[in-house]
């Protein structure tokens, strides 16, 4: 198997990260996308987290407040229900869900198979629309073009990867 192409995270990475979510950065495998600045704005996060073993099927988190805070808006906008609305009449839209859906697994299991989690990917993918920030994170992460979903949320999003909104995370 292939490992998913994201650079490994040093330990500035990792206490940025920790910074962010306000709590200790688990399972940690990479950053998957950057800020404009350097910073990170999705971590790559082990399917089985350290400690108990607890599978985790999120790959790709959106860890950058800016970015979390502009998925949040969103939801709370019911975008979701539109771009369910959406996947559900558009079937160009449903077939590159599914593609983004089988690229997502294969990027998970390229590290490893998790049979508790085998199967599913993250924010409702092949057939719903459940969490903006999953998907946005997979298309931050994946690039352009491979999640749809996660392309809209972002365009529709105030925020940007290529504008630095970071804190200062005193590290």
């Amino acid at each position: 198997m292939s490992t998913p192409p994201f650079a490994p995270a040093s330990d500035r990475d990792i206490a940025v990260v920790s910074a962010q979510l306000g709590r200790p950065a688990r399972g940690v495998l990479g950053i998957a996308a950057r800020c404009a600045c350097g910073n990170p704005t999705v971590v790559a996060t082990a399917p089985r987290l350290p400690g108990a073993g607890t599978p985790f099927p999120t790959l790709y988190y959106l860890s950058h407040p800016a970015a979390t805070a502009a998925m949040s808006r969103l939801e709370a906008d019911h975008v979701m229900v539109e771009l369910q609305e959406l996947l559900a009449t558009d079937a160009d839209v449903q077939a590159a869900y599914r593609k983004a859906h089988e690229a997502y697994l294969a990027d998970r299991e390229s590290i490893e198979i998790v049979d508790e989690i085998r199967g599913f990917s993250a924010g409702g993918m092949p057939t719903r629309v459940k969490c903006l920030h999953a998907l946005a994170a997979h298309s931050l992460a994946a690039g352009r073009g491979v999640n749809p979903i996660g392309d809209l949320a972002l365009e529709r999003g105030n925020w940007s990867p290529d504008v630095c909104e970071c804190a200062d995370y005193g590290v």
